[in-house]
């Protein structure tokens, strides 16, 4: 059963109207691997990090197209970030260390950020023109480099845009915009001058992605998707197959559901 949802956003009360229809999510496949974490692009490819912390690059159609061997260097990777299908990004949190590979898996190069004076780098991710966004928890900022670790540019304190200092879990470049979320204080979204537009009330949503003109989200039993451009939130039931899932990536077509001994693929059918 799905609900809708009309959100008005920028730093104001959100109001709600309802409607109701079905969707449904179709099975296709199930890709039995051993999965840490892992991420989709948006082609489809999936991105398997392993208990051998070794990276693997599955197609559309689940085969296996390219490996990363050379990920112990610098401990556990928290986090892969996909979103440009011609580049992977691997954030080590514990060493401060972004290493960033090609399409094959190929090393391009590593930024060190506590060289460029970033030593708690909450969360990171590629920018549209092959730059990364950094969010410096002790300057409460977020910061642009280059490949190079160059400061690029950065916004104000978090405590003058807000009031508050803000504990992001991810940030997404997408579509002229740049979102931070925090679980706690919602998504702040910035334009590529750093500048603050927008920010959305959402709150405590699990795996939150932005994707194409949507954000995803779960939490509990129920799976959220929210219209950027026109501010409706759907609402789904998950089926009760789904409600046991560790973790869930989407695309703006597809579900992935990591199990523990795999990845399920549903289509979502609205």
């Amino acid at each position: 059963m799905l609900k809708k949802i009309f959100i008005i956003f920028f730093l104001s009360p959100f109001c709600m109207t309802s409607a109701q229809a079905d969707t449904s999510f179709r099975f296709i496949k199930k890709i039995n691997a051993d999965v840490t974490t892992f991420a989709v692009d948006n082609l489809d490819n999936i991105f398997i990090l392993n208990s051998r912390n070794q990276l693997k690059k599955l197609n559309a159609n689940g085969d296996s197209v390219a490996i990363y061997n050379d990920v112990k260097r610098f401990g556990q990777a928290s986090l892969i970030d996909v979103s440009n299908p011609l580049k992977v990004l691997l954030y080590y949190k514990d060493f401060a260390t972004i290493v960033m590979l090609d399409r094959f898996l190929n090393m391009r190069n590593s930024i060190d950020l506590r060289k460029q004076n970033i030593f708690q780098a909450r969360a990171v991710a590629q920018s549209y023109d092959n730059k990364v966004w950094v969010y410096d928890e002790l300057d409460n900022k977020l910061k642009k480099i280059d490949e190079e670790g160059k400061l690029l540019l950065e916004t104000p304190d978090f405590r003058l845009l807000s009031g508050e200092a803000v504990v992001p879990e991810r940030i997404f470049d997408e579509d002229k915009y740049v979102y931070l979320y925090d679980p706690v204080k919602g998504v702040f979204v910035f334009d590529y001058f750093g500048t603050l537009k927008n920010r959305i009330q959402i709150y405590r949503w699990q795996n939150f992605k932005v994707a194409g003109n949507y954000i995803f989200g779960s939490r509990a039993d129920t799976l959220f998707r929210y219209d950027i451009k026109t501010f409706l939130l759907d609402e789904w039931k998950m089926p009760e197959a789904l409600q046991n899932a560790r973790s869930f990536h989407f695309s703006t077509t597809r579900l992935y559901a990591l199990r523990e001994d795999g990845i399920e693929v549903y289509e979502l059918a609205y």
